[in-house]
């Protein structure tokens, strides 16, 4: 009888030692993203926002249902096949029960199977590229991050207008075109009448600035040059060539601080945008503001909000689930799944796990006290005022 006693006592204690390290386990994220390489400055930005994030929506304590959340990070340098093999090695040599990133849109295809080959969430910020959530989709990808056609289409919104003539000015590669065929699709009164491509690392923007102006130059009403540009180069300096002559303007979404400083010179250039840090009037931007000035004293930038989305997300996921980071359980959670961001309500259709969210069209207002042009707000555009095109095939 005692001899029974002490094995079932053994037993006992052998199983609560057990849930006892499940409790003061680990939740392993990784975070695979450009912190060096021509996004640097994006990739920089969404690793102080997902830290931040982490610490906001745990109140401090870096922990969720007694488990200490520890961020695994990958610098994949901006190149497709080293990302591939970072996130390869985090799921299975570093244990990550799920991933964040990357920055670039050419890295996260190069992504997206590795996801499901390890049947582990990858949560895409910033990367936005429509095929992430479109046709190389898989089930275990959700995104925080906006898409190209979320940008286009508010942008689009912002510049339809019948009389309206548009050429647009993009990078070759899958942002650009995804851009701009997602704006040309969602044009419904303004006539395209040029597409113009440039390689990624374009510094002379003359010879194409040239090809825009001849497309443009003797149009009737009001000409427009939409700009979708990410990283190095300046597309604005095609300003230089006199657009003012022809009567042309440009167009653009928004961008990180340092680039919009040459919106100073087109006071009045409208657009819309993913985030700028004055616009949105939330308890959780306030807070992101108020933590970024107190520790960098300058404001959160484009994609720091983005970091900060899409650790709410996670923690909202995983409170959910108690800690449990069970991959169909998370996916279960995360479908139709509301949370809160920087940018106020986010929610993650069904269909693509692509997180609908605000877009804010603006007017450039110059203001002596800030060194880039500041996007006033001219109103939000919500979720439900655009219609954001399915693209998967599920």
């Amino acid at each position: 009888m005692q001899r029974r006693t002490m094995i079932s006592l053994a037993a006992l204690a052998a199983t609560l030692s057990t849930a006892a390290l499940a409790q003061t386990g680990e939740i392993r994220i990784a975070h695979v993203y450009s912190k060096t390489g021509p996004l640097e400055a994006y990739g920089k930005q969404t690793q102080t926002g997902l830290m931040m994030g982490l610490s906001y929506a745990t109140g401090g304590s870096m922990t969720i249902n007694g488990k200490k959340l520890v961020v695994i990070e990958k610098d994949d340098q901006g190149k497709p096949d080293l990302g591939k093999s970072l996130l390869a090695a985090a799921y299975s040599d570093d244990k990550a029960d799920i991933a964040v990133g990357p920055t670039s849109s050419g890295v996260a295809l190069a992504l997206l199977p590795v996801a499901e080959e390890y049947k582990k969430i990858l949560l895409v910020e910033p990367a936005v590229a429509d095929a992430i959530t479109g046709d190389k989709w898989n089930k275990y990808i959700f995104r925080t991050g906006r898409n190209s056609s979320q940008d286009a289409i508010s942008n689009a919104v912002a510049i339809d207008k019948a009389g309206v003539t548009v050429a647009t000015l993009a990078q070759d590669y899958a942002f650009g075109r995804d851009g701009v065929k997602a704006f040309k699709d969602a044009l419904k009164n303004a006539k395209l009448v040029h597409e113009e491509y440039l390689p990624t690392n374009t510094t002379d923007f003359t010879a194409g600035a040239q090809r825009l102006i001849d497309k443009l130059k003797d149009q009737p009403g009001r000409k427009i040059i939409f700009i979708i540009w990410a990283g190095a180069g300046n597309p604005f300096k095609i300003a230089d060539l006199d657009l003012k002559r022809y009567g042309i303007e440009i167009a653009t979404g928004g961008n990180i601080l340092p680039a919009m400083a040459s919106y100073k010179n087109f006071p009045g250039m409208e657009g819309a945008t993913y985030y700028y840090f004055g616009i949105p009037k939330n308890p959780v931007n306030e807070a992101l503001v108020a933590a970024h000035y107190k520790e960098f004293k300058t404001p959160p930038d484009f994609f720091t909000a983005g970091g900060f989305s899409s650790a709410m997300a996670l923690v909202t996921a995983l409170k959910a689930t108690n800690g449990d980071t069970n991959t169909n359980k998370l996916i279960k959670t995360m479908e139709g799944m509301s949370f809160d961001t920087p940018k106020g309500k986010m929610t993650f259709r069904k269909e693509d796990h692509q997180a609908m969210q605000s877009m804010y069209h603006f007017k450039i207002k110059v203001d002596p006290a800030f060194a880039w042009g500041v996007p006033e707000l001219v109103r939000e555009i919500k979720p439900e005022e655009m219609q954001i095109p399915i693209r998967n095939k599920r």
